[in-house]
């Protein structure tokens, strides 16, 4: 034999063993992954001197200095008056208005109630393109599906890197019942990580029966032939809320919470110039509340479920264009999950989505999807509550009881699905979102996800700017958001969009061991430690400097608001003084999570969130009956059980609610003997 046709005999071999070898670099290759870089700001030390010095954070105007920058607009100065008033600061509205203020641009953005009030916490946690998503793409043959997961994977990223103390990757595991899913499913998440390309973190995987039940010991095994694993991102949502409002606010946007539009204003001209608002805290502190104007040159209007009503406020003839769905979520006790993986079922026994996935220590379960009626803090009702569960039931071991008892917090979300107004088939959901401008000059941004807010932001400003004559320009002596003198934040802030690259409030001094230093210089529980740095970045330093000393041995400082979770007194002190926090319920809910966590645990709780927001706001006994009443009202919203709607504050101090007639006092063995001790 020839040498030339040896040499033809080896190339298909070496032609597998490099495509074989090139696959598997692919897979294994080193990668700087997103969220997991080393801090930008190194942690503070003992000097020379062996003083130690916390960082030095720049100062937010507090909300009355906000108010007082939102009247100076009406005041014919015209360098007061705003190129942008965006209404509604849940993610969209936040992003929009950090978005145009570090584009240089003069921003206002109000919110009728607190930050992420509405649909912005009550998601389910998930940072994601969409498995199912991608899968509808591939059947359909949709390519817009495709480029909408495409982005939102690239979006997906930008969390990890502006926000890595907030998010986190989390692997998802997708049980298979049938040989033939194997390479079905297998092909579906190798594709999802192709889409990822760089900005993923791992490869999806393949796990054998005993490998599925090692990793998700809580797994139902009969007819179970393997697993499935992707990774996706999950983020702690209401505290990504109120980073991007502070944010901003840093950024010189004025921010204010509490803050309802009570009318637009049109110049002569029939075009929209401004609005009235009226501040709602001083209508609970029984102050007067008079409305007053805010001059703008553009108004967006980022309200989600409740677009239609700032729309009809413009024009009362228009068609309504939110078509929205209640999406209910539970949470149960974190037994239910491993600490560190979530679970999918793509096809429950009506053929939607579930996922199943660990959240603050939880399980968190959901969602369903069911037309609904907009309103605010809607009440999740039995029957989705019970689907959940007994979807749950179904890929759970069978020797687990899932009981109605273990449900510590359920809510009902609003997704706020839109038309598009002048599409000839008005009556056709748009497929991710929507951002139109009516004849008078409102500017409508709706729909999407939390995933795309950043995206949507972006878009909405560039609208904005080319429709109204806008002029972004460099942001000159940018704030330090990171606390340090000689550490540049990130962004080239040129005024074009730099969202992508802006490290929001907390994440230029955090790293995945910052709470180690947390506990060494303030004594603070290693559960505590964690979970401020994982919610408040480097703002965790400020956040343990405001809790109170306990007089113990250890921890030094840190006095638990639940002796349940890791919650502390700092941070309502912190949410008050730093984050505009004005109602127990935005400390309960949305500062802290306690409410999306245990219900019952929040109303434990509460006595002590209004007597420290007391101390810090100057409440009087009156606001004080207040705070109680309308929290109370606000955790039926969060599934606190019937019986305890009627509890007292006194009940609670003195420790005698009758828990016996509740159905957790039921489920638990509190009278059986010892076993040794059976006759």
């Amino acid at each position: 034999m020839s040498r030339f046709a040896k040499a033809r005999r080896l190339i298909p071999p070496l032609a597998v063993a490099g495509a074989a070898g090139g696959a598997l670099y692919y897979m294994y290759r080193p990668r700087n992954i997103p969220g997991y870089e080393g801090p930008v700001v190194p942690p503070p030390i003992f000097g020379a001197d062996g003083t130690f010095k916390l960082p030095r954070f720049p100062r937010v105007k507090s909300r009355l200095e906000q108010i007082a920058d939102l009247k100076k607009s009406t005041s014919g100065n015209a360098e007061e008056e705003y190129d942008i008033l965006v209404i509604g600061a849940g993610a969209t509205g936040s992003g929009v208005a950090l978005d145009a203020a570090t584009r240089g641009l003069k921003v206002a953005v109000v919110e009728r109630g607190d930050f992420s009030c509405g649909t912005s916490s009550k998601s389910t946690k998930l940072v994601h393109g969409g498995v199912r998503y991608l899968e509808k793409a591939v059947w359909n043959l949709d390519y817009a599906q495709y480029e909408l997961v495409k982005e939102a994977l690239k979006e997906r990223t930008y969390f990890l890197q502006t926000a890595p103390h907030l998010s986190s990757w989390l692997p998802i595991m997708l049980p298979l019942d049938r040989w033939w899913k194997i390479p079905y499913y297998w092909a579906g998440t190798k594709f999802y990580d192709f889409l990822a390309g760089s900005e993923g973190i791992e490869s999806s995987y393949f796990l054998t029966k005993s490998k599925a039940i090692d990793a998700f010991p809580m797994l139902k095994q009969t007819d179970l032939v393997g697993a499935l694993v992707y990774y996706d991102g999950a983020h702690n949502d209401s505290r990504m809320n109120v980073s991007l409002a502070m944010t901003a606010a840093l950024y010189g946007a004025t921010v204010v919470n509490y803050m309802e539009v009570t009318g637009l204003v049109k110049d002569d001209k029939g075009k929209l110039c401004g609005a009235t608002v009226k501040d709602k805290i001083a209508e609970m502190d029984g102050k007067p509340a008079d409305d007053f104007g805010i001059k703008a040159k553009c108004i967006i209007n980022c309200t989600g479920p409740f677009t239609d009503g700032i729309r009809k406020m413009d024009d009362p003839n228009c068609k309504e264009i939110v078509a929205p769905a209640s999406g209910v979520h539970i949470i149960l006790p974190g037994y239910y999950s491993p600490g560190k993986m979530g679970l999918i079922d793509p096809a429950t026994s009506d053929g939607r989505v579930i996922f199943f996935l660990p959240w603050q220590g939880n399980t968190i379960a959901g969602t369903t999807d069911e037309p609904a009626v907009v309103s605010t803090n809607p009440l999740p009702d039995e029957k989705s509550i019970q689907w959940i569960l007994n979807e749950v039931s179904h890929y759970l071991s069978p020797d687990i009881n899932v009981r109605r008892g273990d449900v510590l917090a359920a809510w009902s979300g609003l997704r706020p699905l839109v038309k598009d107004p002048k599409a000839k088939n008005t009556e056709s959901l748009v497929r991710s979102h929507l951002v139109d401008i009516s004849e008078s000059g409102l500017l409508t941004c709706a729909g999407g996800k939390w995933t795309t807010y950043r995206q949507m932001a972006e878009e909405c400003v560039d609208a904005a700017i080319e429709a109204f004559g806008l002029q972004p320009k460099p942001v000159v002596n940018a704030p330090r958001v990171s606390g340090t003198e000689n550490v540049d934040d990130g962004a080239n802030l040129d005024g074009t969009c730099q969202t992508h690259r802006v490290r929001l409030i907390g994440a230029h001094g955090w790293s995945r061991t910052l709470f180690i230093h947390l506990i060494q210089h303030f004594g603070v529980e290693t559960e505590v430690a964690k979970h401020l740095t994982e919610s408040y970045g480097d703002r965790a330093w400020t956040v343990a400097a405001l809790c109170r000393p306990t007089d113990q041995r250890f921890p030094a400082r840190g006095e638990r608001i639940s002796q349940l979770y890791p919650f502390v007194d700092g941070e309502v002190r912190y949410a008050v003084r730093h984050e505009y926090a004005q109602t127990a319920a935005d400390v309960l809910a949305r500062r802290t999570r306690l409410a999306f966590l245990n219900a019952q645990a929040a109303l434990e709780a509460l006595p002590k969130i209004i007597d420290i927001m007391s101390q810090e706001l100057g409440w009087d006994k009156k606001r004080q009956d207040v705070e109680w009443k309308e929290t109370v009202k606000f955790l039926e919203s969060m599934g606190l059980p019937q019986p305890m709607l009627s509890v007292t504050r006194k009940q609670i101090e003195q420790g005698k609610i009758d828990w016996k007639s509740s159905l957790e006092y039921r489920m638990y063995s509190r009278h059986d003997k010892p076993v040794d001790e059976e006759e």
